[in-house]
């Protein structure tokens, strides 16, 4: 199978279903975004601070391939069988962000982004998460998008926020709060 189809040399590609768009249409956006966030977990995956979240994080991975795909059907025209997300899907994270939190200092203050590089990989991927829901809702004001893979991404944002602080705790590196001038 080759790479390259040249398909998409004049700026347009196919949605699942056929309907050809412009590489800039909302839908593109929207779901090339989360394939971004997708490689940023990859990157947070390769630092060993990363080891005990491996499997959890593959886990997000494939949600977010299966938010991709959501988001690339036509929803007027495609006929394939996409998966979906489920109500456990959002409740997994919401568990993973309770069980971290246990572990972790209250939160008295805003957290400036750093800390190891896992840590602050994290707030890189947490922000190109919220990035991807503001399109998705976005989209979602124009044409048919599950309501569940909002509430992913912004559940998901979430679990990325406690993950860098874990990963930061568990590697003992100080957090850096934010006291705003007087």
């Amino acid at each position: 199978m080759k790479i390259y189809t040249k398909t998409g040399d004049k700026g347009l590609t196919s949605l699942i279903g056929g309907t050809r768009v412009p590489k800039y249409d909302l839908r593109i956006e929207s779901y090339g975004t989360v394939d971004e966030l997708n490689s940023h977990l990859g990157l947070i995956m390769s630092h060993a601070a990363a080891n005990p979240y491996k499997e959890m994080l593959k886990h997000i991975q494939d949600r977010l391939f299966t938010i991709g795909a959501c988001l690339a059907a036509d929803p007027d025209k495609s006929k394939m069988k996409i998966p979906d997300l489920t109500a456990a899907d959002i409740t997994l994270l919401e568990t993973e962000i309770d069980e971290m939190n246990l572990e972790l200092p209250d939160l008295t203050h805003f957290i400036l982004p750093g800390g190891s590089t896992a840590g602050a990989q994290c707030h890189v991927a947490r922000c190109v998460c919220r990035r991807a829901e503001r399109l998705v809702v976005h989209l979602a004001s124009e044409s048919f998008v599950d309501q569940k893979v909002v509430i992913y991404l912004n559940r998901l944002s979430d679990y990325l926020f406690v993950l860098s602080r874990k990963i930061n705790f568990d590697g003992d590196f100080k957090e850096d709060i934010w006291i705003p001038r007087s």
